[in-house]
């Protein structure tokens, strides 16, 4: 189990090493890493001082601003942003995609771009999104994106349409998600000192269905990596991009 690869492709080649497949909770898009602000597509396109900015910004959650700050440089940039953008991200999809072993089994995460994804996944990759497979003899069902947020990240979604996803898994084994429900220890990021937008939906389902684990990503330096909720293990199986760890499940 990985999530939030954000660019890290060297270690996800060797991700699934030993295991009978690997599953991949989204954010394989690098835009910018606020630990080393000198990686990602904003930084090769505005500079490392603009990206300090940036994060400075975001971080003191001074959202309009940063906003404001993006469309200036666009402007003086002068090249069509979302033509930019995607040119970037497919460079980091043909990367990536071609480092996943057979079997993968990958959802998205916020910042993916979904539309883009057939065209890099290979024979061996399977993408899921409100959708379910059977892995020895466990049912996992996966659900990608993010909620909507003012971060305005490519693949955020209504609470509506994002709890119509969960529903129509039905009774799973293994809930297998980008962002984690919506339980205060499992959102809160002790680092960027902020909750990140947990999934009410995604809580009700382990009250309902009560599955045997319920694993995300999204948080990336929780407050609480793992706890049970009734009878369901929830998990975040880490921030991938920092550490290059997989996270193993075995039954």
């Amino acid at each position: 189990m990985v999530s939030d690869v954000h660019g890290n492709t060297g270690a996800l080649a060797k991700a699934g090493e030993g295991a009978d497949a690997l599953i991949c909770l989204g954010d394989l898009v690098l835009f910018l890493d606020y630990a080393d602000h000198s990686r990602g597509i904003f930084p090769d396109l505005f500079g490392v001082e603009n990206a300090d900015l940036i994060v400075e910004l975001r971080t003191a959650r001074r959202f309009d601003e940063a906003r404001d700050l993006g469309r200036r440089l666009w402007a003086e940039l002068g090249i069509d942003r979302a033509d930019a953008i995607e040119s970037a991200v497919r460079g980091q999809y043909a990367e990536m995609f071609a480092a996943f072993p057979a079997p993968t089994y990958a959802t998205y995460g916020n910042v993916d771009i979904p539309h883009l994804w057939p065209e890099y996944a290979r024979p061996g990759t399977t993408v899921l999104d409100g959708d379910r497979v059977e892995l020895g003899g466990l049912v996992f069902g996966f659900v990608g994106g993010g909620l909507r947020t003012p971060m305005r990240t490519p693949y955020e979604i209504s609470d509506e349409e994002y709890a119509a996803k969960v529903e129509a898994l039905g009774e799973v084994d293994v809930l297998c998600s980008h962002i984690p429900p919506d339980v205060p220890e499992l959102t809160y990021d002790t680092v960027a000192r902020r909750f990140e937008r947990g999934s009410r939906a995604l809580l009700d389902a382990i009250h309902r269905i009560r599955p045997r684990y319920a694993l995300f990503g999204h948080v990336h330096q929780p407050l609480a990596r793992r706890m049970r909720v009734g009878a369901t293990e929830c998990v975040n199986v880490g921030h991938f991009a920092a550490t290059g760890r997989p996270w193993s499940l075995e039954w």
